[in-house]
């Protein structure tokens, strides 16, 4: 069940997505977080910031829109209050960071230049949909995805540019974030949408006309194309893919399409025990079909 993301290796390739499991070791109260390939935890800028209005969440027909907002407390509260606890479990660590400038960008990773060997990478999230900047995301456009990318650098660890469907130059953007140093690419985040209520004329969410981020088992054809024209581009690029993870096929599916590794999402919020469920329903899935390697799987359609 072993792969390779870049130069890191996992153990398996399940992991908990960002933004769905919390800063620590939140979930390992239903799970052991140490049999994860690996945590991903909520994404955080350089200090804390509050998020956005309530309310944050919608359900939709096969998923759900959040307009969180990316609230936390920072990085450097997070090395102090919530990264111990999460090491502690024996869990692989990958961080997440966020900025609203290339300058706040560099500010988080730098703050992660000392932190424990656990934290083993650093995903670089130039995607989220549900923020100030609405629709002009850093990874709709390759030479600010560079340029954040180049700027993570000071976190002296091998970085996951997470990259958004939200736009048709994605192979180019993966290609400009591989360019400035990224050891692989995150797709997708979510998609951009939006609820207004019939009955009130309001929209559903306190973002208001911003709207936020659709997840879910609704998305996962948008991440398996996303995954799939990218690796066709970028064949030697590891990505690492999320989108409607719920149970061993869809895993199987994105990493058909090119993913080495996959993360679990939005099925975290109905199951705290999904990620390691999905997991176990890989390697079972793989056993009935006399697969002896996971890793096999990646690129692998016909």
């Amino acid at each position: 069940m072993d792969v390779h993301v870049g130069s890191v290796r996992l153990p398996n390739p399940v992991m908990t997505a960002s933004g769905t499991g919390g800063h620590g070791a939140e979930l390992d109260a239903y799970l052991p977080l140490g049999g994860l390939g690996a945590v991903v935890v909520k994404s955080m800028s350089a200090g804390p910031w509050p998020g956005n209005p309530s309310p944050r969440v919608h359900a939709t027909p096969s998923g759900m829109i959040n307009s969180v907002g990316l609230q936390g407390t920072g990085v450097a509260a997070w090395l102090v209050d919530d990264l111990p606890a999460l090491t502690a479990t024996g869990a692989r660590v990958v961080a997440s960071v966020w900025g609203r400038t290339v300058a706040e960008y560099r500010e988080a990773a730098d703050r992660l230049a000392d932190a424990p060997a656990a934290v083993v990478a650093v995903e670089v999230n130039l995607s989220c949909p549900n923020t100030e900047s609405g629709r002009d995301l850093f990874a709709h456009d390759p030479e600010a995805t560079a340029a954040v990318v180049a700027a993570t650098a000071g976190c002296g660890r091998p970085r996951w540019a997470k990259l958004s469907p939200n736009t048709s130059r994605v192979v180019e953007v993966a290609a400009a974030a591989r360019d400035a140093g990224a050891e692989a690419v995150t797709l997708v985040n979510t998609v951009m949408a939006m609820a207004i209520d019939p009955d009130t004329r309001t929209y559903r969410l306190g973002a208001g006309e911003r709207g936020g981020g659709l997840s879910g088992p609704a998305i996962h054809p948008v991440a398996v194309r996303v995954v799939h024209d990218v690796h066709r581009a970028h064949p030697d690029l590891p990505i690492v893919g999320v989108g409607g993870v719920v149970d061993g096929a869809t895993a199987a599916e994105l990493m058909l399409a090119g993913a080495s590794a996959v993360q679990v999402g939005t099925a975290t919020f109905a199951d705290p025990r999904a990620p390691g469920r999905v997991r176990d329903d890989l390697e079972h899935w793989c056993r009935l079909r006399g697969l002896p390697a996971v890793a096999e799987l990646t690129g692998a359609v016909r």
